[in-house]
């Protein structure tokens, strides 16, 4: 029997920039056995540059100038961390993330732009709104948008810069607002815009801000910002009510301090194959690198060009083969918008400008992202190439005779290690059986939940699986004590093995700690994909009331939901990439909602029975609380559903165990034959995980609770429905 696929290396990207974007397509087109390959980036969503002058106009919507990233991973088959990368240690081969654990990496890849310049003039970042990242960009300016129009005065908007992106933004903004009274600033400090385009391309932009009567500030150089004004080297104040900072670029700052060589302004040196120079394991692209024997200027169209050279030596690296050079060009094609649909062309001494350049930029972008959103299908068969020790013929299968346990020495490293981390809450020899530290003579209760990895970030897989179990302890009122693990994790070298343990096991210890639950041990194994859960054991959270029952409602009592539905036909879509990456994030954010303070609460307002909404959705675990003598009535207009998950219910895409619960609706109970028709109730049949809980109290507390709900978090939390004493056990929709 031939050894199945071991992963033996990890590959770590920082940053979904353009050449970032290109490599993981190119690379997913010839797949290596026993890679891995992960993403970071602080957003699903990254802006190709290009487009977002004209998604400010108005031109574009959000989708067309967004690669989304989540949805690029999905198909690649590489995991996605949503996160911020705060350090980097190269000597052991460490990525720091803001709060959350580190990451290990065997071959790391930089593209993560630049921001402007904003310490060289004192006030500049505590006052003004920065252009790049350009990722925050969109959600400042909407904001900002309201906020001007709002203005009963006419407000100033002052944009600080004189280069393309300045100009281009200014003009975009301009255009937008044309009929909204707002006077914009363009604050240059040189003697004149676009410096380095020629003077055709020039005057092209100094009509366009002429005409859209942008009062344009030349040798204005700033030497200090204030929170209203602007004060001038030459003495002068200059008024705004809203600023934008667009000036020289600058270096996020943990890639110097990392050690590794950059240049006087930060930026990494890299050699002309995109490596290090001082690291051949760290390779880097776009704005936030220095090829030092070639430096060009920042620019998006630099990092387009060195997205397949990038893909080439990754790969080359990993199967130690010679790197190619990348020689960029010393001339391009530059095109800028001019607020409307109209663009000025630069390249050498040549220029033009008119609605056709316009189009001709619009095509240009538009092939581009087309990339990213008609996506090939993947090839098929083994692939062609493979690391070293991934496809060993040497090597014997992994058995199954010796439980495929995970090795003790890596174990129990990463509960020493997490021990520290999380003392109180974790031991450092983790046991297969353990005593649960139980407290007086209130009685116990125990559940068990595992899931099938649904997300490829195992740090939001262990947080997503703790709540999960832990939902079983709170839909019966109990306090979480101590929890065990059990998890199959995907063949792999010891180190991996090791890296995806700390990550997991973190996970969840995040969210166990923060309820007091000991983490006291549980077992491993390895298989063919990840699979986790934990047991769970808790006591009653009110000893006077005992435990909530599961039945136990009566007529006249409310029905309240805590949380929204629709995760199963979200991650259903997205196994189908039909899924948009703020979809999955806003059903991760509710999957991370624990149901603890909504169950203290739920006994708080005298509830009488609860049970938390899962796999059988919200009908199936409905109907496990009544009983032959009481029936229910829902209003399913009333049922709050996460965005996007009624559109993709409406195309038809289903989770797989959808069927199954309708099959559960059977006619004695959904009396009404045209009640399976109703709109709704397919996200009423949606198989959830970590869902919200359906409570039943008495009426007149029902709004009450629901008060308490929102002023806790559960901003969706409301009355479904109502407990009725006809019938049996069935339930009607209305």
């Amino acid at each position: 029997m031939r050894a199945q696929p071991e992963l033996v290396s990890d590959l770590v990207f920082v940053g979904g920039g353009h050449a970032h974007a290109l490599a993981l397509r190119m690379l997913a087109m010839k797949p290596v056995a026993g890679l891995r390959i992960t993403l970071i980036s602080p957003s699903s969503h990254t802006p190709y540059s290009g487009m977002l002058p004209g998604l400010v106009a108005g031109h574009y919507t959000f989708e067309d100038a967004h690669i989304d990233l989540a949805r690029l991973c999905q198909w690649a088959g590489v995991r996605f961390l949503e996160a911020e990368v705060t350090g980097l240690d190269p000597r052991n081969k460490i990525l720091q993330l803001a709060g959350r654990p580190s990451v290990h990496y065997d071959l790391l890849s930089i593209d993560i732009g630049s921001q402007p310049e904003l310490d060289s003039v004192p006030g500049a970042r505590a006052f003004s709104v920065p252009v790049k990242p350009v990722a925050g960009l969109w959600r400042r300016w909407r904001e900002l948008e309201d906020q001007l129009t709002a203005h009963s005065q006419m407000p100033r908007v002052a944009v600080v810069g004189g280069g393309a992106g300045s100009v281009e933004l200014v003009l975009a903004m301009a255009h937008t607002l044309a009929d909204k009274h707002v006077q914009f600033d363009l604050i240059c400090g040189g003697d004149q815009i676009l410096q380095g385009y020629n003077r055709g391309a020039r005057a092209a932009a100094e009509r366009a801000l002429q005409d859209l009567n942008v009062n344009v500030q030349l040798s204005s150089r700033v030497d200090r910002v204030e929170e209203d004004a602007l004060l001038l080297a030459d003495g002068r104040r200059h008024p705004y009510d809203k600023l934008f900072w667009c000036t020289g670029a600058a270096a996020a700052p943990w890639v110097a301090a990392s050690g590794l060589a950059c240049d006087e302004r930060g930026f990494l040196k890299i050699n002309n194959a995109l490596q290090s120079v001082d690291d051949p394991d760290v390779f880097a692209a776009g704005d936030i690198a220095t090829q030092v024997e070639h430096p060009r200027p920042k620019a998006g169209v630099y990092a387009v060009r060195q997205g397949p050279v990038l893909a080439a030596n990754l790969h080359a690296s990993l199967m130690g083969s010679a790197l190619r050079e990348h020689r960029p060009q010393h001339r391009f094609l530059s095109l800028v918008s001019l607020g409307d649909r109209k663009a000025a062309a630069d390249r050498g001494p040549f220029f033009a400008s008119g609605e056709w350049v316009w189009r001709w930029k619009d095509r240009i972008d538009r092939e581009f992202m087309g990339r990213f959103e008609a996506l090939p299908a993947m090839p098929s068969g083994d692939p062609a190439q493979a690391l070293p020790g991934a496809l060993d013929p040497e090597r014997k299968p992994h058995c199954g005779g010796c439980g495929a346990k995970v090795g003790a020495r890596g174990l129990a490293a990463t509960l020493s290690k997490l021990t520290l981390e999380f003392p109180g809450h974790s031991v450092p020899t983790g046991d297969d059986a353990a005593a649960i530290p139980a407290q007086g003579d209130q009685p116990l209760v125990q559940s068990i939940d595992l899931l099938r990895q649904m997300v490829s970030d195992p740090w939001l897989m262990g947080r997503i699986a703790a709540n999960h179990a832990l939902s079983d302890l709170y839909a019966c009122g109990a306090r979480p004590i101590s929890a065990l693990a059990a998890m199959t994790l995907p063949f792999a070298r010891s180190s991996l093995l090791q890296r995806e343990l700390e990550q997991i096991l973190g996970g969840a210890l995040h969210e166990f700690s923060r309820v007091d639950c000991l983490l006291s041990g549980g077992h491993s194994m390895q298989g063919s994909e990840l699979q986790l859960g934990f047991t769970v054991n808790g006591q009653p959270m009110d000893p006077s009331r005992g435990l909530l029952p599961k039945r136990g409602v009566q007529p006249g009592d409310e029905l309240v939901l805590t949380k929204p539905l629709g995760t199963g036909v979200l991650f259903a879509a997205q196994m189908s990439l039909l899924a948009d990456g703020r979809q999955i994030r806003g059903a991760i954010d509710m999957m991370l909602q624990g149901n603890g303070r909504a169950a203290e609460l739920a006994l708080a307002h005298g509830a009488r029975a609860c049970t938390d909404i899962t796999g059988f959705g919200l009908l199936g675990h409905l109907l496990e609380m009544l009983d032959e003598t009481v029936s229910a009535q829902l209003c399913a207009e009333h049922v709050p559903s996460l965005p996007g998950a009624r559109d993709h219910l409406a195309g038809g895409v289903r989770s797989s165990m959808h069927a199954a619960n309708a099959e559960m609706m059977t006619a004695e109970v959904l009396p009404d034959p045209a009640a399976k028709r109703a709109d709704g109730v397919s996200l009423l049949l949606d198989p959830q995980t970590s869902g919200g809980l359906l409570v039943a109290l008495p009426a007149e507390r029902a709004e009450a609770y629901c008060h308490s709900l929102h002023e806790a978090g559960y901003t969706q939390a409301i009355a479904i429905g109502k407990i009725e004493a006809r019938g049996a056990a069935s339930i009607r929709l209305s």
